[in-house]
């Protein structure tokens, strides 16, 4: 196999090389239709308008396959499907079956994992092994423990029993297809609600390859239906009078237009949003160990995560070298097709995603701030790729420290007191997640106690397990998903 030379610049300016030969994952076991169907009372339908729209691989810029765009008509077909599972099978099954079903869901995505992971990182641009190896095990995961809650539900609020809402509307982003699903999906089946489920425009593949397994495995039809479209599609489906719940995970500024749309009806909202959000890293900390947190927090993901490490708060007494380990690291990584296993930095999911960051940065360059980039492989030519980047010592007031970037930039900054850095940490509209950074437990819960933020993990970061609830405050939305809490949104208390 020819090998494939590639060459990166240390920090002190020399050169170094390396080989490594390409090992692209094969894709000949994902079938990807032409045209996709909406998924309406257990079959395939034609969308009312017969529109469509294309999805595109963000690594080539090349078509993958055209996809329906469904209107109000379709939005309205579904919500009656859902509804009359609700009225009629699905709610004389007992809690005990509809676990059984969830398992089987959760099986059957294992089974079929390596199809699912191609296909998400085809559709994404997201690296293989993030999909194959953090995606797809969350996927079943979250599947097998909402199926051991299923006959429990009377523990949810010591011993009281609860009820379904009824029909859950629920809107899923472009950076976690698979696993945003999963965190919607599972909790409201278990809870015994029916679901009309709306994917990303620009990454619906998966879920409706996600709805094949649904379908395999026997779901009374009509429990669950998914639409594809874009934004007047969601805004059908948010505004549709016979919806009980609704959640939504995307930006800051949707979810905003979300909660102005239902704030009149009897909806129950979940809105799990935008973020900006620092690591802390204290001088007794493990540096080496941050900074590769650092990097996988904001730069594995391509910064794709609304809980990503976009911002790094260091003390001053270590900035220095560590921001020097941080170069060092940065210039092994390797940016370049998501399928190919080597790769640790694949493709923005779109042109306008792209677009948007790029503008960003460039901003913040002219604003005089320290930059840095670097990678060990050169961009592609197609498809829509950008190096990780970082600006230093930026001030807090600066775009690039408070706005979401959605990419992978890092912001700066240094603190001299524990107190400093838990104001530079809570000065932005966001509230989702924090790391903390250091050898003192004392010094650890202190910091986290004075942290704004929905999840704070400890000498660690980004780590999920479905029985911990996620989400944030402030402009980061409200409500939680996974664990306990995750349903708790799903029920009411007769």
């Amino acid at each position: 196999m020819a090998k494939v030379k590639n060459s990166a610049e240390s920090v002190n300016g020399d050169r170094f090389k390396f080989e490594y030969a390409p090992a692209p994952e094969a894709i000949d076991m994902v079938k990807i239709k032409k045209e996709n169907k909406l998924f309406i009372n257990g079959k395939w339908v034609s969308g009312k308008s017969e529109k469509f729209f294309e999805t595109i691989n963000p690594a080539n810029g090349e078509k993958l396959a055209e996809l329906t765009e469904a209107d109000a008509q379709d939005v309205d077909r579904a919500v009656k499907a859902a509804r009359k599972a609700f009225n009629g099978e699905w709610s004389k099954i007992s809690g005990k079956e509809r676990g059984r079903y969830l398992f089987r869901i959760a099986r059957i995505i294992q089974e079929r994992s390596r199809e699912l992971a191609v296909l998400e990182t085809m559709d994404n641009g997201k690296p293989i092994k993030e999909s194959r190896d953090f995606d797809v095990p969350q996927l079943a995961a979250n599947f097998f423990y909402f199926a051991g809650w299923a006959d429990k539900l009377e523990y949810l609020f010591n011993g009281k029993s609860v009820q379904p809402l009824g029909i859950a509307g629920q809107i899923i982003p472009w950076n976690f297809p698979l696993l945003m699903a999963a965190w919607k999906l599972a909790p409201a089946l278990a809870a015994g609600n029916c679901v009309v489920l709306k994917p990303a425009e620009t990454t619906s593949l998966t879920a409706l390859l996600l709805t094949e397994i649904i379908e395999e495995s026997g779901l009374p039809a009509g429990v669950v239906n998914v639409i594809t479209g874009a934004g007047k599609t969601g805004a059908a489906l948010v505004n549709h009078p016979d919806v009980d719940k609704i959640a939504f995970t995307g930006s800051t500024e949707v979810g905003k237009t979300i909660a102005r749309s239902t704030v009149k009806s009897k909806k129950i909202l979940t809105l799990e949003l935008g973020g900006k959000s620092a690591h802390i890293v204290y001088e007794d900390a493990a540096i080496e160990q941050a900074v590769e947190a650092v990097v996988g927090g904001i730069y594995f993901n391509q910064g794709h995560v609304c809980c990503a490490g976009s911002r790094l708060l260091v003390e001053e007494s270590i900035a220095p070298v560590f921001v020097h380990k941080l170069k060092h690291r940065m210039a092994s990584l390797r940016v370049g097709d998501p399928l190919d296993k080597n790769t640790d930095i694949g493709a923005i999911n779109s042109r306008s995603e792209l677009d948007k960051i790029k503008k960003l940065v460039a901003a913040a360059r002219n604003e005089g701030y320290e930059y840095f980039e670097t990678a060990a492989t050169a961009l592609p030519e197609k498809g829509y790729f950008i190096n990780p980047c970082f600006f230093n010592n930026v001030a807090s007031s600066a775009n690039i420290c408070r706005r979401e970037v959605f990419g992978p930039v890092l912001a700066i900054q240094t603190f001299r007191t524990p107190a400093e850095a838990i104001k530079k940490a809570n000065d932005t509209a966001y509230g989702l997640a924090a790391g903390i950074w250091s050898e003192k437990g004392s010094k650890i819960h202190k910091t986290a106690a004075g942290l704004k933020a929905g999840v704070i993990w400890a000498n660690t970061y980004n780590k999920f397990d479905p029985a911990s609830p996620f989400g944030g405050y402030n402009e980061s939305g409200w409500g939680r998903e996974g664990g306990r809490h995750g349903l708790l949104s799903y029920v009411e208390v007769k």
